[in-house]
């Protein structure tokens, strides 16, 4: 569905790289229909030579030239881009905005600007993990997307990783969990390599051996799609080391420690969007 589609891009930090990257490497689109709007220079020339993708002067050009929109600034600012471009968009663009915590009431609001029109909005939270074409993206649809718009949506973050559909009032639990996720598995990844370091392997061994177990034991439950209880059950033997392990991380509260991490990240995004 997006061969044809102009897609334009306000902002060119790394998300909004990594979908570029996706999106190219998959061909779901050609280089020559992908245009970004960025004002750092630098930025501007890596963008251009590493993608061949085309450089726009501004914002407002970006859009005439756009059928699919992907706003990917930063929150504080995004009120007035989107007032600037308001003049611009109408329910013939999908707009897709990667902006963590700003609700789609606020974004169709910033576009309308004090005008009553129909837009077509969608928002979604990806997690860094989309730099590697590995991340987890949730998607929420305003109410004037249409299914076409929602199928275009899903194609655009699939290539950079999984996509989940769910309700807006949702999307501050999947911040809390998949958003700021990748920084709770990287902690687990450094306290193991940690552990290996203490028991006497040194550090690049360690490292490499915690990297490709959490990577397998990740792949193992998407693969087979089996519950990671009943897979730990069948690495846990009756008296064995696993056991002893698991028993050590129960003493320390591990799962409700993560627990009450989702949660207070989860409360946390919600704050940040009032």
């Amino acid at each position: 569905m997006l061969k044809n589609k102009k897609i334009g891009f306000i902002g060119g930090g790394n998300m909004a790289e990594a979908i570029i990257k996706g999106m190219l490497s998959s061909s779901l689109i050609k280089a020559s229909n992908v245009f970004v709007s960025e004002p750092n220079k630098n930025r501007q020339t890596f963008l251009s030579s590493e993608y061949k993708i085309k450089i726009v002067k501004d914002n407002f050009d970006l859009v005439k030239k756009s059928d699919v929109l992907i706003i990917a600034v930063k929150p504080q600012i995004i009120r007035q881009v989107l007032n600037d471009i308001s003049d611009q968009v109408d329910a013939q663009k999908l707009v897709i905005s990667v902006a963590a915590g700003v609700p789609i009431s606020q974004i169709e609001e910033a576009l309308c600007v004090g005008k009553t029109k129909k837009l077509c909005v969608v928002r979604t939270m990806p997690n860094t993990p989309a730099v590697v074409q590995e991340g987890a993206t949730a998607i929420a649809a305003g109410k004037g997307v249409s299914k076409s718009d929602l199928k275009i949506s899903h194609e655009i973050f699939q290539s950079v990783g999984q996509t989940v559909e769910v309700p807006e009032e949702q999307i501050d639990a999947v911040t809390g969990l998949s958003g700021s996720g990748p920084a709770y598995i990287f902690m687990i990844i450094e306290a193991l390599s940690d552990a290996g370091v203490k028991m006497g392997l040194s550090r690049d061994v360690a490292t490499e051996l915690t990297v490709q177990t959490v990577l397998g034991s990740a792949m193992l439950v998407r693969e087979t799609g089996t519950s990671p209880g009943e897979l730990k059950n069948r690495v846990t033997s009756p008296g064995g080391t696993t056991i002893a392990g698991l028993h050590a991380l129960e003493k320390g509260s591990l799962r409700a420690t993560l627990m009450n991490a989702v949660e207070s990240a989860t409360l946390r995004s919600k704050e940040l969007a009032e």
